[in-house]
């Protein structure tokens, strides 16, 4: 029989060896790059023994798709507040604006990112489980642009629009990678989606 208050106090220290795991995890491969990363690397910097790592997680895949939930979740939830700051309508240079200036530009980040998604284009089983929750964040943005009156009909729709956003976003960021210009690359970003979802003077067409 378990005494009382264990089980809190066991959950709670596993709570915090999995977001240990996971801060030493992204410091690792931002340092090193994804694939030349090993579980003893990983566990050294996080303190933690083997066993402590996989009571968490059963793979480095594992670790890193848990690392991408909790960034995605935190892109998704900056979009999502940002475009419904304006209630039923979106004025799109507003929300664009808005959208630009708080969403995550972290360079160590989009390193890990970018290390992952070579891994996954040469495995078809990551590269599924990668594509669905980068179509988690698409799907955030295409409900919200569903609200819009009109879009430019080159985009196909909200859908189509969406895609357009997450494509964007993408490429300025590869940019980022290259010169570390944070101010930049959300000038750029900023500029981008405006013409995407515009007419090109600020208002939808």
């Amino acid at each position: 029989m378990a005494v009382e208050g264990t089980t809190g106090r066991v959950t709670r220290r596993r709570v915090r060896t999995r977001a240990n795991l996971l801060d030493a995890a992204f410091e690792v491969f931002a340092a090193k790059g994804f694939g030349r990363v090993s579980i003893e690397e990983v566990c050294e910097a996080a303190g933690y023994s083997r066993g402590a790592f996989y009571s968490n997680f059963a793979s480095l895949d594992e670790l890193f798709f848990a690392l991408y939930r909790q960034r995605a979740d935190l892109i998704a939830e900056q979009v999502a507040g940002a475009l419904a700051l304006d209630g039923p309508g979106l004025d799109v240079p507003q929300s664009v604006d808005r959208v630009t200036d708080v969403l995550l530009l972290d360079v160590d980040w989009l390193l890990v990112k970018t290390d992952f998604l070579v891994h996954a284009a040469r495995d078809a089983a990551v590269a599924r489980t990668l594509l669905d929750h980068r179509e988690r964040l698409r799907r955030t943005i295409e409900h919200r642009l569903a609200g819009l009156p009109a879009l430019p009909a080159v985009l196909g729709g909200a859908d189509g629009a969406a895609r357009a956003v997450v494509a964007a976003y993408d490429g300025v960021t590869t940019q980022l990678l290259l010169d570390k210009d944070v101010d930049s690359a959300r000038a750029w970003l900023k500029q981008l989606l405006t013409a995407l979802l515009t007419d090109g003077s600020g208002n939808p067409e």
